[in-house]
C-alpha cells in the first residue's frame, strides 16, 4: 500500500528489558568492591574469567563450527608472556595483558595453518597436540621457572597500575587492592567480549558466519569466503583467550606449565559450560557458568564425585536438551535476550 515502508530490526521486547537490567547490573558490579567481601570479589573474578573463555570458545565452535580442544595453548602462552614481560622486560603487569593477547594471536597464526588442514575430530585432536607442544616448549624456558614455574616478582605486583589508588580509596591492603583491580579488569573484559561478539554477529560478517555454520555449501554459493571467516574467528578467539589467560594468572600471582596449560581447567570445563548452557547462543555461556559455579561450590569437597556429577549432567543435557538449558527455555518461551535474527517490520 502507498505510504508504507519497511525496516529491518533485530530488537525484541525481551531484549530491550534485558538491556536495562544489564545496565543496572553493570553499575552494581562496578560498585561491588565498596560493600562486598574479598571472597565474593574472588568468586566474581572466577565467574567473569570463565565466562569470557566460554564466550570465545562458543564463538569458535557454536558459530564458527571449529571445535577446538586446545584453547589452553592460548591461555597458557598468554599468561607466560605476561610473566615474561614483567620479569625480563620490566613491563607493568596491567600493560602486559596486551602482550598476552598479541602473543596468543601470533601463536594462533601457525596453529591455524596446521589445524585448518584437518577436519572434524582431526581438527580437535590437532589443536590439543599443538597445545601440548607449546606446554613442553614453555617448560624449557628457564627464565620463567622452567618446569616448576615461577611467581610474579614483588616489585612488579607493587607497581601494578591502579593498586595505590584502590588502597587509598577503599582503605585496604595491597593484596586485597590487587584482587579488586583484577576483578574490575575481568568485568571490563567480560563486558567487552559479550558486547563485541554480539556486535559482530549483527554485522554482515556475522551473518556470513551464521550461514557457514548452518550450511557451508549454500553459504559458499552466495559468495561467503569460508576460509577467511574461519581465520577471523580463530584469531579473534585466540587474542581474547590470551588476555583472559594473562588476567587469570595475574590475579593468581604464580604460574607453572601444568596449571597454565591444563586441558581440564581451561578447555574441558569451558566446553561443559557452553554445552549445558546452550551452544551457539550468547545467553548459553552466561547460564552455563552460573550452573558450573554453583555445582563447583556445592560439590568441590566430594573429590571424584564432583567430576562425575559434572559429566553426568553434561551427558543428560546433550541427550534431553541438545540446545542446552537456554535452548530449552528459549524454545518454549521464544525469549531472546541477544537476538541476531533479522526481521522485516512494516511502518505506516
Amino acid at each position: 500500500m502507498a505510504g508504507q515502508t519497511y525496516t529491518v530490526s533485530t530488537r525484541t521486547a525481551a531484549s530491550q528489558i534485558a538491556a536495562v537490567v544489564a545496565l543496572v547490573l553493570l553499575v552494581v558490579a562496578i560498585a561491588l568492591p565498596a560493600f562486598a567481601s574479598r571472597s565474593l570479589i574472588q568468586d566474581m573474578f572466577f565467574i567473569l574469567t570463565m565466562l569470557t573463555l566460554a564466550q570465545f570458545w562458543n564463538l569458535l565452535a557454536g558459530y564458527g563450527g571449529l571445535v577446538s580442544v586446545g584453547q589452553q595453548a592460548f591461555v597458557g602462552f598468554g599468561a607466560y608472556m605476561l610473566f615474561g614481560g614483567a620479569i625480563l622486560w620490566g613491563v607493568n603487569p596491567v600493560a602486559g595483558l596486551l602482550l598476552s593477547g598479541v602473543f596468543a594471536l601470533i601463536l594462533a597464526i601457525p596453529t591455524a595453518f596446521f589445524a585448518f588442514r584437518l577436519q572434524g575430530a582431526y581438527f580437535a585432536i590437532g589443536t590439543w597436540v599443538v597445545a601440548e607442544v607449546v606446554r613442553l616448549s614453555v617448560a624449557q624456558w628457564k627464565a620463567v621457572g622452567g618446569g616448576t614455574g615461577t611467581s610474579l616478582p614483588r616489585d612488579a605486583r607493587d607497581a601494578m597500575w591502579g593498586v595505590e589508588w584502590i588502597e587509598a580509596a577503599f582503605d585496604t591492603r595491597s593484596s586485597a587492592a590487587r584482587d579488586i583491580l583484577a576483578y574490575w579488569l575481568a568485568l571490563a573484559l567480560a563486558v567487552a567480549t559479550i558486547g563485541g561478539i554480539y556486535w559482530f554477529l549483527r554485522t554482515k560478517r556475522g551473518l556470513a558466519l551464521a550461514a557457514l555454520r548452518d550450511n557451508v555449501d549454500a553459504a559458499r554459493s552466495v559468495g561467503v569466503d569460508s576460509a577467511r571467516m574461519k581465520w577471523v574467528v580463530f584469531l579473534v578467539a585466540a587474542f581474547g583467550t590470551g588476555i583472559a589467560g594473562g588476567l587469570i594468572f595475574l590475579q593468581n600471582g604464580r604460574i607453572s606449565p601444568d596449571s597454565a596449560f591444563s586441558v581440564i581447567d581451561w578447555t574441558a570445563f569451558v566446553i561443559f559450560i557452553v554445552v549445558i548452557g546452550g551452544i551457539g547462543t550468547i545467553e548459553g555461556p552466561i547460564i552455563g557458568v552460573l550452573v558450573f559455579f554453583a555445582l563447583q561450590t556445592l560439590l568441590a569437597d566430594f573429590g571424584a564425585w564432583y567430576l562425575m556429577v559434572l559429566g553426568g549432567l553434561g551427558i543428560a543435557v546433550m541427550l534431553f536438551a541438545p540446545g542446552g538449558l537456554w535452548g530449552l527455555v528459549s524454545g518454549r518461551t521464544g525469549i531472546q535476550l541477544f537476538p541476531i535474527r533479522r526481521r522485516l517490520e512494516r511502518r505506516e
